[in-house]
């Protein structure tokens, strides 16, 4: 009876005792019903999709949706070798892409190369068969997938892991899309975790959104799945006109005051570029369209539809059929005193490129020489040549880079001038010396370390597209280059940045 009596006292002995011997980290803690995720729910399942590797990024390289190929990664197309170091490179290949409208370009790569799969598992490629086995693999162009592009997690988020007696035993922090992918596959059926509210999301247009519990993220995340073109398909094209709108068009045209000459028109297969060569399209921002062709006048409309990637253009010219229909807006460029218009109706294209020859009149570019920049003249040692931009007839060897001073035989180059934004950055070259050759390869050589390279032109033979890799100092020559001038013994070199509008230029001297 004297045990019974103390029992109750003995046993409140031993709770305190229990619950003394706790750590902080033993805390316990009932988890929020409305912030608890389950492995295999519909919610972690979202989670998984959007954090999911998007592969359609840099279907420029290799047409898949579901792999990403692993940068720095060598590619050659046309024979041109090209070493793509970041996403920024795309543009430059799709340049090339764009030169010509119904050319063939191929890429191909320099293996090995590492793809990156859709759960982040990174595998070697040897060969162009297992990068095609692995392609096949992938979803069609636009056809339904796992992953959900149009929306993005905020990072960092939060996770605390709960044990089976709702003790607190750790908190994780996740950084990326991979970490919280790999996190999630990893759930077992009998963990016991929450999220730490709120999360903030990013909408496709850019916009944030902020849930408090489950239940919200999983209604955010379900009604943006469809909420933007997750661009699953090959067309390198059809994001060129984001920022298209019926006044970026209007700019365009009242920019260009001779106006708009037929620069190239695909009809199917065949090129009717110059059926139309003598065509001069006169877009005024009323909506009529004047052409005139050697005394002939068509006179018709025009108007403009839509925004951004879904704008078109819809043109009436009664007697000229090949240009009557809605079509499609692809790209409207108008930077750099360069403006042009690319249209498609879906088989059919044509590049409006605006008309800067002389118009008749006495306004030449170069009024003493009674010519205009890109005339072809004589120099004064009778050769060949090509009026400049200074007015002067630059003979034909020294504006033509492929026969000319770059691949002079014994020709060796050195940076005598490296500016970035008005900084002088020359002596970061000091002791470098270049070679180029005819195929487009080049060397670096500072004291004995030979560095390999390519060169080439592009955008008509305008611009200089140099790469000798992402090693410092020649990673800062990365670029396509504005040709500014070329004489027998200098190359001068300018690029305008299109995101802080800084210019850099490069000045190439030979020994």
């Amino acid at each position: 009876m004297k045990f019974l009596k103390n029992a109750p006292y003995f046993l409140l002995a031993t709770f305190l005792l229990f619950s003394a011997c706790r750590t902080e980290d033993e805390e316990i803690i009932t988890p929020p019903e409305q912030q608890s995720l389950e492995a295999n729910s519909n919610a972690a399942n979202l989670i998984t999709r959007v954090s999911t590797n998007d592969g359609s990024n840099d279907n420029i390289l290799d047409n898949a949706n579901c792999i990403n190929i692993q940068l720095p990664v060598t590619v050659i197309i046309d024979d041109l070798e090209i070493i793509v170091n970041s996403e920024e490179d795309f543009d430059t290949i799709e340049d090339i892409f764009d030169e010509f409208i119904n050319d063939i370009d191929e890429l191909d790569f320099v293996f090995p190369i590492t793809i990156i799969l859709s759960d982040f598992t990174e595998v070697t490629i040897a060969n162009e068969e297992e990068l095609i086995a692995l392609v096949e693999e992938c979803s069609g162009e636009n056809e339904v997938d796992e992953d959900i592009e149009c929306i993005d997690f905020q990072y960092p988020i939060t996770y605390s892991i709960f044990d089976q007696n709702n003790e607190l035993i750790e908190t994780v922090t996740i950084s990326n899309d991979q970490e919280h992918y790999e996190f999630i596959e990893n759930l077992d059926d009998t963990d016991i975790i929450t999220i730490n509210f709120p999360l903030t999301l990013i909408l496709s247009d850019g916009n944030t959104v902020t849930v408090t519990n489950i239940l919200d993220l999983e209604e955010v995340i379900e009604d943006a799945i469809d909420d933007c073109d997750e661009d699953d398909d090959n067309d390198i094209d059809d994001d060129d006109c984001e920022d298209c709108t019926n006044d970026t068009l209007v700019d365009a045209l009242e920019s260009c005051d001779n106006g708009f000459v037929v620069d190239e028109f695909i009809i199917g297969d065949i090129d009717n570029t110059e059926q139309y060569e003598d065509y001069v399209f006169e877009f005024n921002p009323n909506g009529v369209v004047i052409v005139e062709t050697n005394g002939e006048v068509f006179e018709g409309t025009w108007s403009f539809d839509g925004e951004g990637n879904d704008s078109t253009i819809e043109i009436s010219i009664p007697g000229l059929d090949d240009f009557n229909d809605v079509w499609e807006v692809i790209e409207i460029e108008n930077e750099d005193e360069e403006v042009e218009i690319t249209i498609t109706n879906g088989n059919d294209y044509i590049v409006f490129e605006c008309d800067d020859e002389d118009d008749g009149n006495d306004d030449f570019d170069c009024p003493d020489l009674e010519a205009n920049i890109g005339d072809a003249c004589e120099s004064q040692n009778g050769n060949n040549g090509i009026i400049n931009e200074n007015c002067e007839c630059e003979e034909e060897d020294d504006v033509t880079f492929l026969e000319g001073v770059l691949t002079a035989e014994n020709s060796v180059w050195f940076v005598s001038s490296y500016t970035e934004d008005n900084n002088d950055e020359t002596a970061i070259f000091n002791g470098f010396e270049f070679e180029f050759n005819i195929d487009g390869t080049a060397t670096a050589n500072n004291s004995g370390t030979i560095t390999n390279g390519t060169w080439a032109h592009i955008n008509n033979e305008t611009e200089l597209l140099l790469n000798f890799g992402t090693s410092s100092p020649l990673d800062e020559l990365e670029d396509d280059w504005d040709i500014i001038s070329v004489t027998e013994t200098q190359v001068e070199l300018q690029d305008v940045s299109g995101g802080n509008g800084g210019t850099d230029t490069l000045i190439l001297t030979r020994l």
